[in-house]
């Protein structure tokens, strides 16, 4: 099966001492000590979310 690419969007804010990035257009959010932590974690969470369908995710 073909595989497809998405590209997604990411908005990072600081909340106390962490930073929570939220995909916009997709109802999934992570969090992270750091702007770079908080982005990983939130293309990990995506993939995990999408790893049954035959995309490839790519957040900015």
């Amino acid at each position: 099966m073909p595989q497809h690419s998405v590209h997604l969007t990411a908005a990072i804010v600081p909340e106390g001492e962490w930073y929570v990035a939220r995909c916009l257009q997709v109802e999934i959010t992570s969090q992270g000590e750091t702007i770079e932590e908080a982005l990983s974690n939130l293309r990990e969470a995506l993939a995990l979310n999408f790893e049954d369908t035959p995309i490839k995710v790519h957040v900015a």
